[in-house]
Parts: structure tokens; C-alpha cells; sequence
């Protein structure tokens, strides 16, 4: 993972929780609209993936258990994890791309109105993504993956000095590079190559030399508007589109789409095709229902998108009818260290991946609330438009107090807490009953991501192997970690 040269080691922030009179009074809770639903409050619970669904992409028991613990807490809105809108292969992610998924995703809506007694407004966040394969062994990949070229003969040739290689067989250049040492590949693999041999065969938005990706704007709107449907359909209060770090949409978004058709270049023309996924799911959905959006205010890479544009991409959702905007910051494939081989390249162990979900070891900023300053100016943006679309702020933030004073100070409107609510799911309704000091403090070191990078059931270090000999706790796969947060005795 990456990490700061001298890091700092920032302390968790001591707190001072409010009564209950006090939460009341709160800006916090209070109720806020977004679009024809009013939330009780300005909690929120960013999506989340658990690693619970079935490989198929079917809802399972430990998925309700899971969104149900979420739920009981009472936050005023849940958005359920990162769902795929295609029926594709995509491991133990929860899928919405076909009517089979309904009756699972529907028992989940219900688990949640039940158990949160009304309280939570439940969303559910639609995403695509390209394809990204694990890092191979080398030898794997030159005699299977690698098209042998006329491009590859050359460069052998000439680093060899020897012009044979020039009318060599493909079996003959694959055995050769099988066994050249890392020098001689770099020069004769070209950059995706390299990064084919590296890091793992992964597609990108404008890769147009292939038919499915040269086609996304035409298929894509169709695809998101019919998980959208079925969003509906089954109970949920909203859908948020998933525009944000490493997947399809961010890539149409990203200053590094340059695409020649019209959705690619100047960010009037990469704005285009969420515009027109978002209108096409609108006209599926109608206008009595949420859709909002998550995005990145930077993407924390070379050539990326800085805030400036991002508060152009706000202005231009806000404009559009996005009824919320949820602002997240990083997580790009383009700085990610290298996997061992075997596994898939991560998107969250670059600088972007830590600016995406901080640590404790950190800069002198240090990780508590980091993305808001740009938050804030997203929100700065919309409203100077004439726009009132609410604005999501998540990202490091633990506290009543750093809750409350985002609010305060207009840099948001709602305020999301993952890793945090991870921790203590309970979170929301301790504050709200003056009982701040029974929280189970998250302490920041990302030990739940090193088990999402691993594709492991998520849980967090803080309650995962406390009470384990409680009757009848569901344990995680390797035995060792339950996979729920202990009850939290009124």
C-alpha cells in the first residue's frame, strides 16, 4: 500500500458527545429533502461491499444480516453496495441485471424497512465495469496471451543483433522472450504489453479497437435505465449511479478518455454519456423517484481530473436533475501497486487508493474529513448556479462535532459515515439518545480494505473477534471472525 514518506501518526479525535437535547437541536437532525423523499435526518451510509452475495450474484442470509445490522442503527439513508447492471461473471457481488435477482434484492428492501422500523431510506448503487484480469505468470502470458508481431521480431533483432529473429515463428519469439531477462522485455513489449505481463490484461473506455467498448454509449443508458427499473420495482427509495474511481462511467469522466467520437476529450464531450445514462434512467424511473450520483472530486493521478472540473461535472448533474450528488475522491487503477501474480491489479493501493480511504499515517493534514475542503467547493459551485441539489460529504469523518460542523459551515448537506459505521453501526441512534460515549470509535487503520482487497468477508478488527463464543453468531469463512458487530443492549 502506499504510503507517505514521513508519515505522521494522527491520534483519533477525542470527542464530546451531545446529550439528547442537544442532538435534537442539531443541524445534524435535521430533516432534508432529496428529490421526492424527505430524509428523517443527515446521516448517511455510503455504499459498502461486504463480499456476502453468492458468485452468481444472488442476495444470501449474510447479506440481510449484514444490511440489517446497518439498518437497525437507524442512519436516514443506506445505499446498498456497488451492484452490477450486466449479466456477466463478477464474483461475490450482488447483481441487478435480471429479473432472477428480484426476489433476493426485494426480501433485503424488507429487512431493512423492518428493522430500522421506518426510519432508513434505502438506496442502491448500479455500477459497470470493464474487464480486468489477474496478473498471469510470465510464461503463461507469452505462450497464450501475447500476439507475436512484426513489431516484436524487430525489436528482437535489433537488441540481439542478430537479423534471424526477423523471419522467426511465433513459437520461436514466444519460447525467446519466455526466457529474456526484464531488460529485453521492456524493449521489445510495448506499454499495454507490459502492463498485459505486469499487472494484468485490463480494458479501458477507450480501447476502440474493441467492438463492446467502441459501442458503450449506445448500450450503457439502456442497461443502467433497466436496473433502474427493477430498482423500483422491488421497493428501493433510489438509485445511485457509480461514477466515481476505477469503473466505466469514471473512465468516460476521466481527463485520460480521449476518445475520438464525441465522448471523449474536452469534458463537455466526457460529461455526455452519464448525462445520457442519467436521462435515460430518469425516463425508466419517472420523476418521483431519487437517482443521485457518486463522482470524484480529484482523481489523484497523473493527468487526471482536478477539483475544477469536478465542480463543472457537479454543475452540470445539478443542471441535469440529479436529485443528490455523493462526492468521493481517488481509487484509480492507474496508480496501483503492482499484484502478486495470480491476483487482480487493486485500485485502492496507489496514492489515489489512500486518498480514497485515509489513514491515520498520513501528512500533516491527516485523514479526518480530507476530502471535504473539496466538497465544498462541489457544493460552492452547484449553489452558486442557482442550484439547491444536496451535497454528500463522506470520507474519514468520526465525530458529532466534525459532523455537525460541516453542516454548519455550508460545506455540505448530509454527512456520510462507512468505515465508521462499520466500526459501530449503532452510531447514528447513540448519538441521537445522548449515548455518543458508548460508540465504538473506528481507529482508521483499514484493516476491513485489506480484507475487501483480498475479496475476503469484510469486518472489522474492533468487534470481529470479540464474543465469540455468543450462541448462535454467524463466523466468517476462515472460522475466526464473526461477521456482524455484537447487539448493542439498550
Amino acid at each position: 500500500m502506499w504510503k507517505f514518506a514521513n508519515p505522521i501518526k494522527h491520534p483519533i479525535p477525542e470527542a464530546r458527545w451531545p446529550t439528547a437535547e442537544e442532538a435534537t437541536r442539531s443541524s445534524l437532525f435535521q430533516p432534508v429533502r432529496v428529490g421526492s423523499l424527505e430524509l428523517d435526518n443527515r446521516t448517511w451510509v455510503p455504499a459498502m461491499v461486504p463480499w456476502r452475495a453468492t458468485e452468481d450474484g444472488f442476495v444470501t442470509p449474510d447479506n440481510l444480516d449484514w444490511y440489517r445490522r446497518f439498518a437497525a442503527g437507524q442512519p436516514a439513508a443506506l445505499v446498498v453496495e456497488a451492484t452490477g447492471i450486466r449479466d456477466i461473471p463478477s464474483g461475490p457481488l450482488l447483481r441487478i441485471s435480471h429479473d432472477r435477482f428480484l426476489p433476493g434484492l426485494r426480501k433485503l428492501v424488507e429487512t431493512v424497512r423492518e428493522a430500522s422500523q421506518g426510519h432508513t431510506k434505502l438506496f442502491i448503487q448500479i455500477i459497470d465495469f470493464l474487464a480486468v484480469k489477474r496478473r498471469p505468470e510470465a510464461q503463461k502470458y507469452f505462450q497464450r496471451f501475447l500476439e507475436i508481431t512484426e513489431h516484436h521480431r524487430q525489436a528482437i533483432a535489433e537488441l540481439t543483433e542478430d537479423s534471424k529473429w526477423l523471419s522467426a515463428d511465433a513459437a520461436g519469439i514466444r519460447a525467446f522472450l519466455g526466457e529474456a531477462a526484464d531488460e529485453i522485455i521492456a524493449g521489445v513489449l510495448n506499454e499495454r504489453e507490459l502492463e498485459s505481463l505486469r499487472f494484468g490484461y485490463r480494458e479501458r473506455v477507450t480501447d476502440l479497437h474493441l467492438p463492446h467498448v467502441r459501442e458503450l454509449p449506445q448500450v450503457l443508458p439502456a442497461i443502467f435505465a433497466a436496473a433502474a427499473h427493477r430498482a423500483r420495482e422491488v421497493g428501493f427509495d433510489g438509485v445511485e449511479l457509480h461514477y466515481a474511481h476505477a469503473y466505466t462511467m469514471a473512465g468516460f469522466l476521466s481527463a485520460l478518455n480521449d476518445r475520438g467520437d464525441g465522448y471523449g476529450g474536452p469534458r463537455e464531450n466526457r460529461v455526455r454519456l452519464p448525462l445520457e445514462v442519467y436521462r435515460a434512467v430518469r425516463q425508466a424511473v419517472g420523476d418521483n423517484y431519487v437517482v443521485g450520483a457518486r463522482f470524484l472530486a480529484d482523481e489523484v493521478i497523473a493527468g487526471g481530473n482536478r477539483l475544477d472540473t469536478a465542480a463543472y461535472f457537479g454543475v452540470e448533474f445539478a443542471k441535469a436533475g440529479l436529485d443528490y450528488l455523493s462526492i468521493s475522491k481517488g481509487g484509480k487503477f492507474e496508480d496501483a501497486e503492482q499484484p502478486k501474480i495470480g491476483q487482480a491489479v487493486y485500485p485502492y493501493t496507489g496514492q489515489s487508493g489512500y486518498e480514497c480511504m485515509p489513514t491515520t499515517l498520513s501528512d500533516e493534514r491527516g485523514p479526518f474529513g480530507r476530502s471535504v475542503p473539496l466538497v465544498a467547493k462541489i457544493k460552492h459551485a452547484v449553489n452558486a448556479a442557482g442550484l439547491t441539489t444536496p451535497i454528500v460529504a463522506t470520507g474519514g469523518i468520526t465525530t458529532f462535532a466534525q459532523a455537525e460542523a460541516i453542516l454548519q459551515h455550508g460545506d455540505a448537506d448530509i454527512v456520510g459515515l462507512a468505515r465508521q459505521a462499520l466500526a459501530d453501526p449503532d452510531w447514528f441512534i447513540k448519538v441521537k439518545l445522548g449515548r455518543g460515549h458508548e460508540i465504538r470509535r473506528c481507529t482508521y487503520t483499514n484493516y476491513c480494505e485489506a480484507l475487501d482487497q483480498a475479496h475476503r468477508q469484510v469486518t472489522c478488527k474492533l468487534w470481529d473477534r470479540k464474543e465469540l463464543d455468543e450462541a448462535g453468531i454467524a463466523m466468517a469463512a476462515d472460522g475466526r471472525r464473526r461477521l456482524l458487530p455484537p447487539k448493542w443492549p439498550r
